[in-house]
């Protein structure tokens, strides 16, 4: 089902944790779903240390999962590896870029999984698979022996059917995490502007809102879109940076899909002057972030603005317009599904300050636990 790049036999007994294949684990090929990177790839002299937590507490490991090539593309359609099905609907796209994350999640063939979230890679697969994913504070979760991407946005964090897998995974990831806060007193709704979103999917969030009991008031945020367009250049910039020996390649270049290669290309075209333009909005942006968060704990708003696409349908969607300017600030952020009135679950985003992991996941399971959402059983 390309779930899996490398199945782990005899993984043990333990917590059955599936890692996504940026991700070193010693003995194995980090092929970053890419061929390119596949055809030269050796096995992994030793763990990435974010694994530690997880060898200490004795979790089965059971394989390395697919992704979006290069961690770069957010449908989850990987023309190397195959795309991993969606479980909720197999003709729709899985997300990405952590798509072997959330399928091994929701599938049932591991309790936990991590992926990785530079502009929305965790909570893009896990609101169109049905799942619970938390993009961590930047800086909080070790990178080394990670894949790079666009290393001052790239995070690594956890995905699981809901919010107590989730807390479990951040135990993994930082042993000694535990649920200690209270949940969030009041929650800030904010609604970017001149984003087309679905209605179905506004409305599900505000639903689910509205019966966790929590006291909920809109909040103003502006610069959205130049968040947006700041996110966009450091993140190309740096992604072709990171995989220039790749893509400057001849050989090794035409092993990369072209939709990836595309980016990578592009990438090379943002100028100094738009990296550094960026760079300082990004410092008024985390100022922005700071004063909406000012009275109120959290803030709220859907995940993804549509519901997962056709397959045959997935190029040209704007997939992270709801969470790659949570990337440029730094700050973590819980994506969780709610019931909607479509066949398919929306997905709640929540986002906190710096190092608030704690708050999310203790106020992710008051909306849970209110929203009812169940998950399909596992067959």
């Amino acid at each position: 089902m390309a779930t899996f790049i490398t199945r782990l036999e005899h993984a043990g007994d333990g917590v059955r944790l599936a890692v996504k294949d940026l991700i070193d684990i010693a003995g194995v090929p980090t092929t970053a779903g890419s061929q390119a990177v596949e055809k030269t790839a050796a096995p992994a002299a030793a763990d990435a240390p974010c694994l530690a937590g997880a060898r200490s507490a004795g979790a089965a490991i059971v394989g390395k999962v697919n992704l979006h090539e290069l961690a770069f593309g957010a449908s989850g359609v990987n023309q190397y590896f195959g795309t991993p099905v969606n479980p909720l609907d197999a003709s729709r796209v899985p997300g990405g870029s952590s798509s072997g994350s959330a399928v091994a999640v929701a599938d049932g063939d591991a309790y936990i999984a991590y992926g990785s979230d530079t502009g929305g890679s965790i909570r893009i697969p896990s609101a169109f698979c049905g799942i619970t994913g938390l993009k961590t504070t930047h800086g909080r979760i070790s990178l080394d022996a990670v894949w790079p991407l666009a290393p001052s946005l790239d995070t690594v964090g956890p995905m699981a059917r809901n919010v107590a897998g989730v807390a479990a995974g951040m135990a993994l990831l930082e042993p000694g995490f535990a649920l200690d806060v209270s949940p969030a007193g009041r929650v800030g709704r904010i609604r970017p502007a001149g984003l087309d979103i679905d209605p179905d999917i506004d409305a599900a969030v505000d639903v689910a809102l509205m019966r966790s009991g929590l006291e909920v008031v809109d909040v103003d945020l502006p610069g959205w879109q130049e968040a947006r367009d700041a996110v966009g250049f450091i993140l190309d910039a740096e992604a072709a940076d990171s995989n220039r020996s790749l893509f400057g390649d001849p050989v090794r270049s035409a092993l990369i899909g072209d939709d990836v290669r595309a980016r990578l290309l592009h990438g090379t075209t943002v100028s100094p002057v738009q990296v550094a333009s960026a760079r300082a909005f990004q410092s008024t942006w985390r100022t922005a972030i700071t004063a909406a968060l000012r009275d109120v704990d959290v803030l709220a708003l859907p995940t993804v603005m549509f519901y997962p696409p056709l397959l045959s349908e997935a190029s040209g969607r704007a997939y992270t317009a709801l969470t790659n300017p949570v990337n440029l600030s730094g700050a973590p952020a819980l994506a969780l599904p709610v019931p909607s009135d479509q066949r398919l679950p929306a997905s709640l985003q929540l986002i906190g300050m710096p190092d608030s992991e704690a708050l999310l996941l203790a106020t992710g399971a008051v909306i849970e636990r209110a929203a009812g959402y169940q998950p399909p059983s596992w067959s």
